[in-house]
């Protein structure tokens, strides 16, 4: 391959970062905010967004694609925090205890998330997709009907006027920012949620370590090749479910340390910006379909989240109304998902291309081999 083609190969494949960080660099000075308060916003957002989109990678790495099945996991941890609201149990002991409450719903959930998957292999986004759906009005049906009726829910704050089914918002003050204010660490006026990083590279080290796993290497092969995985001796379809599990137990602590930082949870629908907004941020950081790293995840979360800091205050400045900065952001939201699928297929498309002259005998560009 000539250094045209490996230019053009690396274009491809950067494409959606590299448009992302020209947008930026010209929406930064028009929405003329100060370099402190930028930093301040992209620590927090790291902080509150990375444990999150780090759980999409482990059904990546065992060939299922983009986890939107991940809004399961934020719904058992949403179930864990209305629960310690009602107990009225404060501070990390108030966190940990919705984590281990949620933990066995969000084991279910992703039980069931994968064994409906293992039917529909080759389809497992668009199935998880509508998997989401199908699970958020069981969700909404028991947040809204049972508890209170048939779950009892003894404060009154959390219960809607008419005696049961919970309000649309819920206070998490007795939680609010208990892990980010757990080491804290301030510099040149800016705040840094030390303890939360910490978690954060916890979790990155376990997923390097985990790699390494006899599980980890069967992940691995079954997203190579689910064929050559099964005659090779792998329990493939077992591995796919344990991938969708993990996923799903992750998603709901990453669900958890998000709303312990905003410190309010919208209760029917928290959970859907969680996983669109995680998978649109592994996208911008470089990652496909098949292909994903650590780096991804945080260079996707600053570059996205960048975005939706500065879009409101340079659409305002730019076109004299913030809502077409709003407007903006949710467009890419969507767009960049269906983007990025789009360039995976090109590039899937590509790669076959160049195996296929390869295996003609021809050089990619299609010199022929001596």
């Amino acid at each position: 391959m000539n250094n045209t083609n490996k230019f053009k190969m690396f274009l491809i494949r950067n494409a959606v970062p590299i448009v992302f960080l020209v947008v930026s660099a010209i929406a930064i000075p028009i929405s003329r905010f100060s370099l402190d308060y930028l930093v301040q916003e992209m620590l927090i957002r790291l902080s509150r967004n990375s444990f999150l989109v780090l759980s999409l990678l482990v059904p990546i790495m065992a060939g299922m694609g983009l986890n939107f099945g991940m809004v399961l996991g934020a719904m058992a941890g949403q179930l864990g925090l209305i629960f310690v609201s009602d107990w009225n149990v404060v501070g990390l002991n108030g966190m940990v205890l919705a984590a281990v409450i949620a933990t066995p719903l969000a084991i279910f959930f992703g039980w069931i998330c994968g064994v409906v998957l293992n039917k529909a292999r080759g389809r497992e986004m668009v199935t998880s997709y509508i998997l989401g759906f199908f699970m958020n009005g069981v969700y909404q049906l028991a947040v809204l009907y049972g508890f209170g009726s048939i779950v009892p829910i003894t404060n009154t704050k959390l219960v809607l006027s008419r005696g049961y089914g919970i309000r649309n918002t819920i206070n998490l003050d007795s939680i609010r920012r208990c892990l980010d204010d757990l080491i804290p660490l301030e510099i040149f006026g800016i705040q840094i949620p030390v303890a939360t990083f910490i978690v954060i590279g916890l979790f990155c080290l376990f997923i390097v370590w985990f790699r390494k796993t006899k599980l980890g290497q069967d992940m691995r092969a079954t997203g190579q090749d689910m064929g050559v995985a099964d005659s090779a001796g792998i329990p493939v379809l077992r591995t796919r479910v344990i991938s969708i599990v993990i996923s799903t137990v992750l998603a709901c602590y990453g669900q958890i340390i998000f709303l312990q930082n905003v410190g309010t949870m919208n209760t029917y629908n928290s959970h859907e910006q969680a996983g669109v907004f995680a998978i649109a941020s592994l996208l911008v950081g470089g990652a496909s379909v098949s292909r994903a790293s650590i780096l991804n995840v945080f260079v996707g979360v600053i570059l996205f989240h960048l975005m939706f800091v500065v879009s409101p205050m340079a659409g305002k400045y730019l076109t004299g109304d913030a809502q077409i900065g709003e407007f903006f952001r949710v467009f890419v939201s969507y767009g960049i998902i269906s983007l990025a699928l789009v360039l995976h297929a090109w590039r899937r498309h590509a790669d076959r291309e160049i195996a296929r002259a390869q295996f003609r005998g021809q050089n990619a560009d299609g010199g022929t081999k001596k």
